[in-house]
């Protein structure tokens, strides 16, 4: 495998670039200047891991949603030439169902889709903002600062998939520090491996006790399809841990790392704070989505048929990352990319994926995002950062990109 590419105007070969990219640090809401780079330059091009591999990385738009969309791709982490891992450290691990190919996987995704159902969602709305307005009520009872992070953007997601799966929030911190180790780039396989087996040998007790009393949430419907013979006990277990770790981290980032941008370009934050349509809020969601892009690592997919992207073959047996985030930000779809334009109609970024493998929980994650973006701002109009932007931590040491911690006064 050639570890050079011709450069884009003289022709000499140059080193394959690496991947991942480093981020800009006065500029940690952007992508890595590199994939701009790339996006003008080599769009589809082969880059290199940690481990020495070679697999292609596409970065415009309409490339990636062909790729994603193409059934010569597989999801299966077990494909030859799948790029699994993403650091020295160990990679993400095969996670459900969305590590998987059809028909296994749209036969497991079938279980657990009625939950999300956008009526399903919007019937939670009441109980979401109720959470939220609790939550808000109990910062504005004590003087700031006070960390975001840990006091708001954790907790809402944590009640929110908890009263959704069925499991007591009294165990909250307990689910919380463990899927922060599962997620640290930086954590060592002994680390994340320990983390997984904790939180999934609790969910398996749970899930014991539904098929002895079931009761009206999630994990009952899951230890439903175990009592029908559809899936095992293991299955269940692994099914309720995607969606229990899918169902709070992802969301606490976009609620921490949002507001941090919103505070940053306070026109934008004006508009969504004096603003009552609830249309617009949407929109507003789905531009923040575009803009922030928390799956900083790319899709990763390998290659089980040829398939000619961008003028180039990718071949049966190489991997493939759609880095999503420069995606986000091509000005052939998204004109003025790097601009947060509240007012802009965002729908078709690809902050949730593309084709079978979409996320689905992205009905519950908009609908959170909706009532956090259209109520803390308004409830708390003189929110302010209470450090400088160069004193935030940013995950960049993590799968899952924001803030580790957002000290805030008012």
């Amino acid at each position: 495998m050639a570890d050079t590419l011709a450069g884009p105007a003289s022709g000499t070969p140059q080193p394959l670039p690496e991947f991942p990219m480093p981020r800009e640090a006065r500029c940690p809401f952007d992508p890595p200047p590199a994939l701009k780079d790339l996006q003008e330059q080599a769009p589809v091009t082969k880059v290199r891991l940690w481990d020495g591999s070679e697999p292609w990385l596409v970065t415009r738009y309409a490339d990636q949603r062909t790729v994603l969309g193409d059934p010569r791709v597989s999801a299966d982490t077990d494909s030859p030439g799948y790029p699994t891992k993403a650091s020295p450290e160990g990679g993400e691990g095969k996670l459900g169902f969305i590590m998987m190919d059809d028909p296994e996987h749209a036969r497991l995704r079938r279980m657990v889709t009625a939950p999300f159902a956008i009526k399903r969602v919007e019937a939670l709305r009441p109980a979401v903002q109720k959470i939220v307005d609790d939550l808000i009520d109990g910062l504005l009872g004590r003087p700031g600062p006070v960390d975001l992070v840990e006091e708001f953007a954790l907790p809402v997601p944590s009640l929110v998939i908890c009263e959704l799966l069925g499991v007591p929030y009294d165990d909250h911190a307990f689910f919380q520090d463990n899927t922060k180790t599962m997620v640290h780039r930086d954590a060592t396989p002994e680390q994340r491996g320990r983390a997984s087996r904790e939180v999934a040998g609790y969910l398996a007790a749970l899930i014991g006790k539904r098929l002895a009393e079931p009761r009206d949430d999630l994990l009952s419907s899951i230890a439903g399809r175990v009592t029908a013979g559809e899936i095992d006990h293991q299955q269940a277990t692994e099914m309720a841990l995607l969606l229990l770790i899918a169902g709070h981290e992802t969301t606490a980032n976009m609620i921490a790392l949002g507001t941090l941008a919103l505070l940053r370009n306070p026109d934008q934050l004006a508009l969504l704070r004096e603003n009552d349509d609830p249309k617009f809020v949407a929109g507003a969601v789905e531009e923040l989505l575009r803009y922030l892009h928390i799956t900083h690592l790319g899709r990763r997919r390998a290659v089980t048929g040829d398939i000619e992207i961008g003028g180039q073959v990718l071949r049966a047996g190489e991997g493939v990352i759609m880095a999503n985030e420069i995606a986000n930000r091509d000005p052939e779809v998204f004109p003025d990319p790097d601009r947060l334009d509240l007012t802009r109609d965002a729908r078709r970024h690809v902050a949730f994926g593309f084709g079978v493998h979409q996320c689905l929980g992205q009905p519950l994650a908009r609908m959170e995002l909706q009532v956090v973006y259209g109520t803390l701002y308004k409830r708390i109009p003189t929110l302010k950062p209470a450090c400088a932007l160069e004193d935030v931590r940013f995950k960049n040491d993590a799968f899952i990109y924001g803030v580790h911690e957002l000290p805030v006064s008012w």
